[in-house]
C-alpha cells in the first residue's frame, strides 16, 4: 500500500452516504468502478477477508493502493455517475460490454426552416428526432424510399438564407425534390411533408400505401404509364420495408428481448429489438473481464451500459433472469425514457419463449464464433507465432514493413504499413515523399524513409521525457517489435545501419524473392531461412508484402495523375492556380477532364463559360495534332 494513503484510516473517514467508489492501484490506474447505497459499508468490504467474493476480486483487493469516492444525492446519481466513469476510463476489473459498432439511426432535423432526413450513426443532445438503432440493413434504402416519397431536401444549402444562390441539384432535375434552394416550396408546405415522412418512420406504411394505389390508378386511367409504372415501384418499396420477421404478440408495442449464453470467462448477450409489435432487428454483444461473475450481474452490467448509449428506451424490456437493483434500474430508465419503462422476467406464455429463443440465439453464437475465432487466430496471431518460431524471436505484436515506388526516378515515394497481431492497423499507416533523392534510387530512398520515420518517433518520445510516457501521443512514438523489408541482405542492411546510428535496437527481417519476384524465405542476422509455403506465417508475410507495395504504388498513382494535371493545365490561356486547384478537385482523373464538355466545364466552381470553352478547345486541339 502507498505510505502516503493509509486505508485503515481513510476507510474510517467513509460517510454512510450513497455514491460511487474507485479503486486504484499503485500506478493511479483505476481498476474498478462501483456504486453504494452506503459507501461505508460497501467499501470496507472489500478489505474483509474470506466473504467469497471471487477469486477476481480477490486478486483487484491486493492491487489497491487506494480509493477515492463521490458522494451523490441519491442512489439513482450514483447509478448515472457509474455507468458514466465506466464508459470513460473501461476499468480492468469492471464486466465491461464490448461493442465496437457504430449502428446507423435516422435522424429527422429540428432547428432548421426546412429539416432533413439521414443516415447518423451517433446521437447527438440536439433535439432532432432519431429512429433506431437498425441492425439488419436497408437503413440507406429507407432513406432513400422516403426522400423519394416526400421530395425532402438532402443538401447542406443554409435555408431559407441560400435560396435562389445556386442552381438546383441533380434530385429536382429527376423529380425527387421539391427545391426549396428556389423557393418552390412553401415552409408549411415542406412542413407537412415532413409530418408525413415522420408517421412513416413510425410504422404507418398502410396509409402510404393507400395514397400510393391511388395515384398510380389515377395515373393509369389518364394513359400516364410511365408515371403509374414510377408509383407501382414505390409501393413495392414500401411494401419490402414495411415486412416483418416474426410478430412478438398482438399489441404493437415497443420491446427489447434480453438474454445471454456463458461458457467459462466467455460470454454473449442477445438482444432481439422489437418496434410497434414487429422484430426489426436483432444485434449480439460481448461482456469482458468476467471471471466468476454470476450471470445476474453480467446482465445487470449489460442493460446500464448498453442503454446509457442508446437513444431509444422500450417501454418494455424483458430479461432472461432478475438482476441486480432491478428497481433501481427501471427506476433510471424511466427517467432516460421520458415516460414509465418495466424491466421483466417473464416465465410463462410467448413472452417467455423470445426470452428462450433469445438464448438460444446467443448460445449458437456463441458456439460458432468459438470455431471463426480460433479460424481467425490461426490466420493472425498463429501466423504471427510461427514467424516468431522461424526467427527465434518472442513477444512480436506490431510489424512494419515499407515499400519503395517510382519510375525511372520520377516521384520517389516510401509507404510503411503497420500490422498488429497479425491484423492491419491502417490508421498508423503512412507515406512519404522523398526530400533528398532525386533519382531511381531504392537503397537512397529506404534509407530517407526509415530515418524520417524513426528519427520523428523519438522526437515524440523526448517531447514526453518529463512526463508519463503515453504510447499513443503521436503517429510514430510507438516502435515496432520487428521490421520487415521488402528484399534481402541489402534491404535489411540499409535498415539495420539507420537504427544504429539512431541508438535503436529493432530486430530486421527482409522478405526474400525468387527469379519471380515471389517470396522463397526470410532473411534474419545473416542468414536465409526457409519458410513453408502452406503455412500461415508466409501467408501472413505475403500479405504484408502486398499490402506495402499497394500503398506505395496507390500513392505514387495519384502524385503522377497530379503533376499531368498540372503541367497540361499549365498551358492554357486562362486558367492559373486558383482555377487548376478547382478542376483537379473536381475531376477525377486527367482523362475525364478531357472528355467533359464546355457545360460541364463550366459547372465547376470559379470556372466560367469562356474559359470553359477555352479547356474544351485545347483539349480538341491537342487530339487532331
Amino acid at each position: 500500500m502507498s505510505q502516503e494513503f493509509n486505508v485503515k484510516e481513510e476507510l474510517s473517514k467513509l460517510p454512510k452516504k450513497p455514491g460511487v467508489y474507485i479503486m486504484r492501484d499503485k500506478d493511479d490506474t483505476i481498476l474498478y468502478v462501483g456504486k453504494a447505497i452506503n459507501l461505508h459499508n460497501r467499501v470496507r468490504s472489500y478489505f474483509k477477508e474470506n466473504i467469497g467474493r471471487g477469486p477476481q476480486i480477490d486478486k483487484m483487493v491486493t492491487l489497491i493502493a487506494r480509493f477515492e469516492y463521490i458522494v451523490t444525492d441519491s442512489e439513482l446519481e450514483a447509478l448515472v455517475l457509474e455507468n458514466n466513469l465506466i464508459k470513460e476510463n473501461r476499468p480492468k476489473y469492471n464486466t465491461m460490454l464490448k461493442d465496437d459498432k457504430t449502428y446507423p439511426y435516422i435522424k429527422v432535423t429540428v432547428g432548421e426552416e426546412y429539416p432533413r432526413v439521414m443516415l447518423v450513426r451517433q446521437m447527438k443532445k440536439d433535439k432532432s428526432k432519431y429512429f433506431g438503432p437498425y441492425t439488419n440493413g436497408g437503413v440507406k434504402d429507407t432513406i432513400d424510399l422516403i426522400n423519394k416519397l416526400y421530395q425532402l431536401r438532402t443538401c447542406n444549402r443554409r435555408l431559407p438564407k441560400d435560396i435562389g444562390k445556386e442552381r438546383p441539384c441533380l434530385n429536382y432535375h429527376i423529380g425527387q425534390c421539391c427545391a426549396p434552394c428556389q423557393g418552390g416550396v412553401s415552409q408549411e408546405e415542406y412542413a407537412g411533408q415532413i409530418e408525413q415522412a415522420l408517421d412513416f418512420l413510425n410504422g404507418k406504411h398502410q396509409q402510404v400505401i393507400r395514397e400510393l394505389k391511388e395515384k398510380m390508378q389515377a395515373a393509369s386511367e389518364k394513359m400516364e404509364f410511365e408515371e403509374a409504372m414510377k408509383y407501382r415501384d414505390l409501393i413495392e418499396n414500401v411494401k419490402k420495408i414495411s415486412e416483418t420477421q416474426k410478430m412478438s404478440d398482438n399489441v404493437g408495442e415497443d420491446k427489447d428481448i434480453i438474454a445471454l449464453a456463458m461458457d467459462g470467462n466467455e460470454a454473449v448477450v442477445q438482444v432481439f429489438f422489437l418496434r410497434n409489435g414487429k422484430l426489426i432487428g436483432r444485434e449480439h454483444f460481448y461482456m469482458t473481464q468476467l471471471e466468476d461473475t454470476l450471470s445476474s450481474k453480467i446482465l445487470s452490467s449489460f442493460v446500464k451500459q448498453f442503454y446509457a448509449g442508446t437513444p431509444f428506451i422500450p417501454r418494455e424490456i424483458m430479461l432472461q433472469e432478475e438482476i441486480e437493483d432491478m428497481e433501481l434500474v427501471e427506476k433510471w430508465l424511466s427517467g432516460k425514457r421520458g415516460a414509465r419503462a418495466y424491466l421483466r422476467v417473464p416465465l410463462k406464455g410467448s413472452k417467455e419463449k423470445l426470452v428462450e429463443l433469445a438464448a438460444k440465439n446467443a448460445a449458437l453464437v456463441l458456439s460458432q464464433d468459438r470455431e471463426r475465432i480460433r479460424r481467425e487466430e490461426g490466420r493472425t496471431i498463429g501466423a504471427v507465432k510461427e514467424i516468431e518460431d522461424i526467427l527465434g524471436l518472442s513477444g512480436i505484436s506490431r510489424m512494419e514493413a515499407f515499400d519503395i515506388s517510382n519510375i525511372s526516378g520520377f516521384a520517389n515515394v516510401g509507404s510503411m504499413v503497420v500490422y498488429e497481431k497479425g491484423k492491419p492497423k491502417r490508421s498508423d499507416y503512412r507515406k512519404f515523399k522523398m526530400k533528398t533523392v532525386a533519382g531511381p534510387d531504392d537503397y537512397a530512398c529506404m534509407r530517407e524513409v526509415l530515418t524520417r520515420r524513426f528519427q520523428h518517433g523519438l522526437e515524440e518520445r523526448s517531447e514526453l521525457r518529463d512526463s508519463e510516457f503515453d504510447e499513443n501521443f503521436g503517429s510514430f512514438t510507438k516502435f515496432p517489435d520487428l521490421l520487415l523489408m521488402d528484399g534481402g541482405r541489402g534491404q535489411v542492411n540499409i535498415a539495420e545501419q539507420v537504427l544504429s546510428e539512431l541508438g535503436i535496437q529493432i530486430p530486421v527481417c527482409g522478405m526474400v524473392k525468387d527469379d519471380n519476384h515471389r517470396t522463397r524465405g526470410l532473411y534474419f542476422q545473416n542468414v536465409e531461412l526457409p519458410i513453408d509455403r502452406n503455412s500461415e506465417g508466409f501467408k501472413l508475410i505475403t500479405r504484408i508484402q502486398d499490402e506495402a507495395h499497394r500503398f506505395a504504388i496507390t500513392y505514387h498513382r495519384s502524385l503522377r495523375t497530379k503533376a499531368q494535371v498540372h503541367s497540361v493545365l499549365d498551358e492554357i490561356p486562362g486558367v492559373g492556380p486558383t482555377r487548376r486547384k478547382a478542376l483537379m478537385k473536381h475531376f477525377a482523373s486527367i482523362e475525364d477532364l478531357k472528355q467533359a464538355d464546355a457545360n460541364e466545364l463550366a459547372k465547376v466552381p470559379g470556372i466560367p463559360m469562356h474559359v470553359a470553352e477555352e479547356i474544351y478547345l485545347f483539349f480538341r486541339k491537342k487530339e487532331t495534332e
